[in-house]
């Protein structure tokens, strides 16, 4: 058994498929969230503390970190940036968290190297859906065909479109 903060987590967090790492010093917060991503299916390891989310990182593979802006410890811009220039998280999505709605915060935080930043309060469903659309494939979708957008005039063969090879398959 892992604990980690105080929180429980059996071994098998290993087998589960999304893996989520929340680094959250609100210990009431990070419980909630906790709760949520576990009840949409998720594996959720929790870190109090920059240092702990950093060693967390370098152990566990996870699909996405939650991480907050401002730590007892770290800054979560400079962790952020710090994961990714590691070789074991510089892939791993990086959403950040926090209590800083200025444009100016949100746009320092993309640029550290998020995939997305959301402003705390926040509504537990759009949380878990942002979430959730980081770390879940997408369906496996269709380029439109030209006909699809019936007032759009081509010269092109609306078929030849629709037929050509896209990307790698």
């Amino acid at each position: 058994t892992h604990f980690i903060g105080n929180y429980q987590f059996l071994r098998g967090f290993m087998s589960g498929q999304v893996k989520i790492l929340i680094i959250e010093d609100d210990a009431p917060l990070a419980k909630m969230l906790v709760y949520l991503l576990t009840r949409a299916g998720c594996d959720v390891m929790v870190a109090h503390t920059g240092i702990e989310g950093m060693q967390l990182a370098q152990e566990i593979q996870f699909s996405l970190i939650a991480l907050d802006i401002d730590l007892p410890d770290l800054n979560g811009l400079d962790i952020c940036k710090e994961l990714k220039q590691r070789h074991f998280s510089r892939l791993t999505p990086i959403m950040f968290m926090s209590g800083r709605p200025l444009e100016a915060d949100i746009q320092r935080g993309l640029e550290a190297g998020a995939v997305d930043y959301i402003t705390k309060p926040f509504g537990a469903s759009d949380f878990v859906s942002r979430i959730l659309s980081f770390v879940q494939p997408a369906p496996a979708r269709q380029r439109p065909c030209p006909s699809d957008f019936p007032d759009e005039d081509t010269d092109a063969n609306p078929q030849s479109l629709c037929d050509a090879p896209q990307g790698n398959q």
